[in-house]
């Protein structure tokens, strides 16, 4: 099914990878628009962790195509699909404990390329604006000199995004966001993932339904790595194959 995908953000055909003859992934269609804030649910093993790894490069598929911005993303290294624009948060935070919430980001700021951008790189004032405007969006501009270590669960998530907002990516893709959060800090990450969705394409992999209502533009519902259902929450809630085999239980 080849549609004419030039105005897409991602848009991802006839996507199939097997591991030792089991399809994880089936024959995928998936499109994201641009500015889109877009859903993946589905029960443990439907995929959807997979479809991450292949559209960031972690995993390499056995056939079809996944083209971000019109570009083919299927032949290239997970770094140089970074470069390319493509920002992806896993379920644990990854960040520098022992590191200020400024250091954290300063250190994930795009500095020149290569080992003579990285010497020559100073905290000159374009790059601390671009730490505070940051550090505003994710909600820790009151905790800069603060060590990462010592942030609530919630804040090390957002210090995360915040780490990747500051390359700038045009796709960004959270797996599991809200996982162990608090429900106030649920409702800001609702928030702040509403925020960023304006000038960039956001995918969310989520299994809390309250959070995904509150943000989803567009949801996907995937089963045994194909999609079952897709379209506004509203739509999929009501599709009575997906109350049987997600939302039944």
């Amino acid at each position: 099914m080849l549609t004419n995908n030039t105005d897409y953000t991602l848009a991802i055909e006839d996507l199939t990878v097997s591991f030792d003859g089991f399809k994880a992934v089936d024959n995928l269609n998936f499109y994201l628009d641009k500015n889109e804030l877009h859903v993946v649910i589905g029960p443990n093993g439907a995929g959807k962790t997979t479809v991450l790894d292949l559209i960031c490069g972690k995993t390499k598929s056995t056939s079809g195509s996944i083209k971000f911005l019109n570009k083919e993303l299927t032949k290239l290294s997970e770094h140089a699909i970074v470069r390319e624009g493509v920002g992806r948060k896993f379920q644990t935070p990854s960040i520098y404990e022992n590191l200020t919430v400024l250091e954290n980001l300063e250190v994930s700021y795009p500095r020149g390329r290569g080992v003579f951008g990285s010497l020559l790189f100073k905290r000159d004032q374009a790059v601390m604006e671009k730490i505070y405007d940051i550090a505003q969006q994710i909600m820790l501009d009151e905790e800069m000199h603060t060590e990462a270590g010592v942030l609530s669960h919630g804040q090390k998530q957002w210090l995360e995004i915040g780490m990747l907002l500051i390359q700038d990516p045009q796709l960004l893709m959270l797996d599991e966001p809200v996982a162990g959060m608090s429900v106030k800090e649920r409702e800001q990450t609702a928030e702040l993932l509403n925020k960023i969705c304006q000038g960039r394409s956001v995918l969310v992999i989520e299994h809390d339904m309250e959070f995904v209502e509150r943000i989803a533009h567009k949801v996907t519902v995937l089963h045994q790595g194909k999609i079952l259902a897709a379209g506004d929450m509203e739509t999929v809630q009501k599709d009575p194959k997906v109350v049987e085999v997600y939302l039944g239980h």
